[in-house]
């Protein structure tokens, strides 16, 4: 089983640097369709493979001075206690069956939604480039700080429930409310966030004992050079043709999930 867990990890650090979407959306769903493992190991393990596997790209991004910090503290501002409260209502839950429930409607609509990112994100960045000049945009614009705080506290929630939407979900939400950014500013942006979202999500579920770190580190192995391999190839491939296949996959598994929880 360690060489198959590792295998994965290939697999979906292969989709990951070929299209820079599927980490936590590919990766919690293989590892409960196909091997079996309950939904709070999968989720909470993956956090932590999610927080260590993008460390590398926030490294670069700041580098090269693309990270917008102060959007940064604003959407940890608002997901650091989103996590906080959702795994404090983990922890109240009775049974295992409710926490595994919970995970399953999360991880249905999470993948849902993903989907949807990810089938629209290029119309979305062109609506809201045509919109931005209107009154009324500019307007609500000013609330920025405000909903981007509440976008933080959402992402919180559904990141630690699920593990899924730190990345397509945070990247859109920054294409609507900052269309004026780059979109290597907005990735960079997002993964950084990501990075310490997941991170403080994975510590939690570690302190609650659901994370096998055995898993962790055979997928580790094998997601490494998996993302150095698919991150060469992706340069050659055109994005029109993998976002709706990514999109497709996305939406099917999420179904599967919202339909089984």
């Amino acid at each position: 089983m360690e060489i198959a867990y590792s295998f994965a990890g290939l697999v979906v650090g292969f989709v990951v640097g070929l299209t820079g979407i599927g980490g936590g959306a590919l990766m919690t769903p293989i590892l409960i369709v196909v091997f079996g493992i309950p939904p709070v190991v999968a989720v909470s393990t993956d956090l932590l493979y999610a927080a260590i596997t993008k460390c590398g790209g926030m490294i670069s991004y700041a580098r090269q001075k693309l990270v917008q910090w102060k959007i940064v503290g604003l959407l940890l501002a608002g997901s650091i206690p989103g996590t906080l409260l959702t795994l404090n209502y983990l922890k109240g839950l009775e049974s295992l069956q409710s926490i595994e429930h919970a995970m399953n409607l999360a991880l249905g609509f999470s993948l849902v939604l993903t989907s949807i990112a990810v089938f629209c994100r290029n119309q979305i960045r062109q609506q809201v480039e045509k919109l931005s000049d209107n009154p009324t945009a500019r307007k609500l614009y000013r609330w920025r700080p405000t909903l981007t705080v509440l976008a933080g506290l959402l992402l919180g929630g559904l990141v630690t429930l699920s593990s899924v939407g730190a990345g397509a979900l945070g990247t859109a939400i920054l294409i609507v409310m900052y269309p004026r950014l780059t979109m290597p500013a907005i990735v960079g942006t997002d993964l950084v966030h990501a990075v310490v979202l997941t991170g403080i999500a994975g510590a939690g579920h570690y302190q609650m004992g659901n994370v096998d770190v055995s898993l962790l580190t055979h997928l580790l192995i094998g997601s490494l050079p998996g993302v150095f391999l698919g991150s060469h190839i992706g340069t050659r491939i055109s994005s029109r043709l993998m976002q709706p296949i990514m999109g497709s996959i996305l939406l099917a598994i999420g179904l599967r999930f919202f339909l089984a929880g």
